[in-house]
């Protein structure tokens, strides 16, 4: 038993120091196909960001709430206009970052597994949930 606990959490796998914005720029995707983001250059990594009307600082307050609704998501780190977020299933973390384009009227992210070479697609099918989540929010308001 002692060791399936340590198999399990030893899946999260450790964050990784190389996300964060620069400037208005996420990390890029790495070769493999665990990774989506919405300013990917390739069609296999590249995902549409979630868009918005209205007011930014309201769209991104409408994020957190998506958060806040999901029991797979916790938000690790906050600045303006940057949200870095885990994101977990059963055995593994993966990590998600959503950045605020005030201009544009999106919020760029990207989602990747932190092991692994593929996670049959389940970051894509994540953003598009919170995706949906967020479009469900905004009828709401």
């Amino acid at each position: 038993m002692t060791i399936g606990l340590l198999g399990m959490f030893g899946c999260a796998g450790e964050r990784p120091n190389n996300l964060g914005a620069t400037g208005n720029v996420l990390a890029p995707c790495p070769a493999s196909p665990n990774c989506v983001s919405s300013q990917a250059d390739d069609e296999k990594h590249r995902i549409a960001p979630l868009t918005f009307s209205g007011n930014p600082d309201n769209a991104f307050a409408r994020l957190k709430r998506v958060f806040g609704q999901r029991g797979d998501t916790t938000i690790i780190e906050e600045k303006p206009d940057y949200l870095r977020v885990e994101l977990r299933t059963t055995l593994f973390v993966d990590d998600g970052e959503f950045l605020l384009d005030r201009t544009g009227g999106v919020i760029q992210l990207r989602s990747a597994s932190r092991l692994g070479y593929s996670d049959l697609g389940k970051n894509r099918s994540r953003m598009e949930e919170i995706r949906r989540q967020f479009l469900i929010t905004e009828v709401q308001q």
